[in-house]
């Protein structure tokens, strides 16, 4: 009986999943933001970066970015107010994937992952060397990515977006 007791044990640990959907590290720290204008402005609220096939897509929600110093940190919440969207896809994607008026049909979204949970954090500064510019640093806080079998993606280095400048 106590043998099969502790077989039954072994299986049901082994058994057991911890809901976390296991992938390669994520990481987006050292890849440039990327916007489909030619200059970013204050209306502007859709940003990406691309890592060979994959991509992180933010969308800010209206007003986050001003052209003002900032009180502090302004915070917008994942999913409410803003959007955060990883995107593996079957081959390496361009910028034109994004911005031009029809996207191209290849590479296709093989997974595409939204932001369950999080922070979007903007700080904005004005340049030391020119009055009329700002810039908005994008930190990325407590981010929690959930794919629609409810396994959270681990090993998340996507804390620093970026800076995004603008001008009056």
């Amino acid at each position: 009986m106590r043998r099969f007791l502790t077989l039954l044990s072994a299986v049901l640990i082994t058994a057991c999943s911890d809901g976390d959907l296991q992938i390669e590290t994520i990481d987006f720290d050292d890849t440039p933001v990327q916007f489909c204008d030619s200059q970013t402005t204050t209306d502007s609220n859709f940003f990406f970066k691309i890592s060979g096939d994959q991509a992180l897509i933010l969308v800010l929600q209206d007003g986050v970015l001003a052209n003002e110093v900032s009180d502090g940190t302004i915070v917008s919440t994942v999913p409410g107010q803003s959007r955060l969207i990883y995107r593996i896809f079957s081959d390496d994607v361009s910028k034109s994937y994004f911005c031009d008026e029809l996207p191209p049909a290849e590479p296709s979204v093989l997974e595409e992952v939204e932001a369950a949970a999080g922070e979007i954090l903007v700080t904005t500064l004005q340049s030391e060397s020119d009055s009329t510019v700002f810039e908005h640093n994008i930190v990325l806080s407590n981010i929690s990515l959930v794919n629609d079998k409810g396994e959270r993606i681990t090993d998340l280095r996507i804390n620093n977006f970026g800076t995004i400048t603008t001008s009056e």
